[in-house]
Parts: C-alpha cells; sequence; structure tokens
C-alpha cells in the first residue's frame, strides 16, 4: 500500500469513543475536515493514542497536502515563466519582423533616392551633352564663317592686287612708251645715251675698255633708259640714283635728260670707285654698286 493509500485510509476510519463516532475525513488537495465528539472521561485514556496518531497522521497528510500545493504551485510558476517566455519570445519576433520590415522600407528608399540621384545626374550628363553639342556646333560654324570670311577677304585681296599689279603694267606700259619717247627725242637731240656716255667717258681721259665696263654696268642697271624705275628701291635713270632727285645737281631735266643723268653717274662713279671698271667690279662681287 503505498503512503498516500495509507494516509486516505487513517483518514477515513471511523474512532468509536463511547457513544459518539468521530469520522476524519481528508483530501489530497490540501482541504481537511474533522468532526469530533467530545469524549467522556471514562474513554480519555484509551483514545490518547489513537487521537496521537491521528494526528500524527492528519499531520503527514497536511504536509503531503502542502507539499503538493507546493509542487502545483512550482508547476504554475513555471507555467507562467514559460508563458512569459513565450510572450517575450513573441514580442522578440514581432520585434524583429518590425525592425526587418524597417530595414526593408529603409533599404526600399535608400534604392528609391540612389535612382533618383542617379535619373538626375543622367540628366544633368545628357544636358552638358547638349550643351557641349551645341557649343561645338556654334564654334564649327563660327569657324565656317570666319573660314568663309577669309576666303572672301583674301578673294578681296587677291582683286585688289591683280588690280594693283594691272596697273602697275599700265604704268609701266606708259612709263616704257614714254621712255622711249624720250629716248628718241635724247637720241634726235644730241645722240643715243650710248654715245653720250662714250664721249663723256673720253674726255675723262678712260680708254674703250673703262666705257666697256661702263657699258655693262649700266645695261645690267638700266638697260641705258633714262625713265628705268627700280620699284623695290626708287632707284631712277640710267645710272640708277637713290633717290633719283640726287641727279638735280649734275644739270636740268634729271628726269628725261641723258646727258645729266651720264654725267651725274659718271661723278659718283668716279668719286666711289675711281673708274667704271672698278665699279663694275664691286656690282660682279656685290650685286650693287
Amino acid at each position: 500500500m503505498t503512503r498516500t493509500a495509507a494516509l486516505k485510509r487513517a483518514l477515513n476510519r471511523p474512532l468509536v469513543s463511547g457513544t459518539t463516532a468521530v469520522v476524519v475525513s481528508a483530501t489530497l488537495a490540501g482541504g481537511v475536515a474533522v468532526a469530533v465528539d467530545r469524549p467522556s472521561p471514562a474513554n480519555a485514556a484509551s483514545t490518547t493514542a489513537t487521537r496521537q496518531a491521528d494526528e500524527a497522521a492528519r499531520a503527514q497528510a497536511a504536509g503531503a497536502a502542502q507539499a503538493e500545493a507546493q509542487r502545483k504551485a512550482e508547476a504554475a510558476r513555471k507555467a507562467a515563466a514559460a508563458k512569459a517566455a513565450a510572450v517575450k519570445a513573441a514580442a522578440a519576433k514581432a520585434a524583429a519582423v518590425k525592425a526587418e520590415a524597417a530595414r526593408k522600407a529603409a533599404e526600399a528608399k535608400r534604392k528609391a533616392e540612389a535612382k533618383r540621384k542617379a535619373a538626375k545626374a543622367a540628366a544633368a550628363r545628357k544636358a552638358a551633352a547638349k550643351r557641349r553639342a551645341a557649343a561645338r556646333a556654334e564654334a564649327k560654324h563660327k569657324a565656317a564663317r570666319a573660314a568663309a570670311e577669309r576666303r572672301a577677304e583674301r578673294r578681296a585681296a587677291e582683286r585688289r592686287a591683280e588690280k594693283r599689279r594691272a596697273a602697275k603694267r599700265r604704268a609701266a606700259a606708259r612709263s616704257e612708251r614714254v621712255s622711249r619717247s624720250t629716248q628718241r627725242r635724247s637720241i634726235s637731240a644730241g645722240g643715243s645715251p650710248k654715245s653720250i656716255a662714250r664721249a663723256m667717258v673720253a674726255s675723262r681721259g678712260w680708254g674703250s675698255s673703262q666705257f666697256g665696263c661702263l657699258d655693262r654696268l649700266w645695261s645690267k642697271e638700266s638697260g641705258w633708259r633714262v625713265t628705268a624705275n627700280n620699284p623695290s628701291s626708287s632707284a631712277y635713270g640710267i645710272p640708277q640714283a637713290l633717290p633719283g632727285s640726287k641727279m638735280a645737281s649734275a644739270g636740268p631735266g634729271w628726269q628725261t635728260n641723258a646727258r645729266t643723268q651720264i654725267r651725274w653717274g659718271l661723278n659718283y662713279i668716279s668719286a666711289s670707285y675711281g673708274s667704271p671698271c672698278a665699279a663694275w667690279a664691286h656690282s660682279r662681287s656685290h650685286n650693287w654698286y
């Protein structure tokens, strides 16, 4: 028989004391009900041992009930703790779900912001590329316009240069006609420039070889033309005086008078080189005299 069964049996056993029965009933849940009659003095001694045993049984039953109550309390505490842990776990899970939702929302916001920034940057790049293309087109247009203007200026300059060349050709033709006319007048008036020079060379005591050097020199310089004009240096006349107005010191009509030009030229050669052959030698080595 187990301890619990023995306890039940002891508690439910009727006790007889004189004429009154004592019934003790107990439950293992911890509640105890006792109905006891008042014993008579005659039976007090005989029932003392029984009562003590019953009290001991009741105390044991009470201890067992208390232990059971403690066990149940501990089980309830553990159940409450488990429930609290479950609630806490559920709260933690809910917090984790909320945090994950917040993280996903933040990630979506970050991606949306990144996408917006990327779109803005792409639009900025596209606008910059468009501006650069417009600038290149404008530069190309300006370059084409400048090139067209330069070509027009070159054509205008070429036309002006051609007009100047034509004017120079006309002027040269007129000068040539005047030169030939003057030459003919000079020849008719006192002989050709060479014959005048030959006579002047001889009058200075220079021989025919000196006249030969003079002929080669002035043939190179002016071709013996009284109106020969060098456009680059403005040298003028048979001796190519620079400037031609210097020849006015040798006589009248220095522009067309062969005798005046030859006189000045021979004076210049004599003062600068000593003789026509010396002047010719200098001209051959330096290309001027």
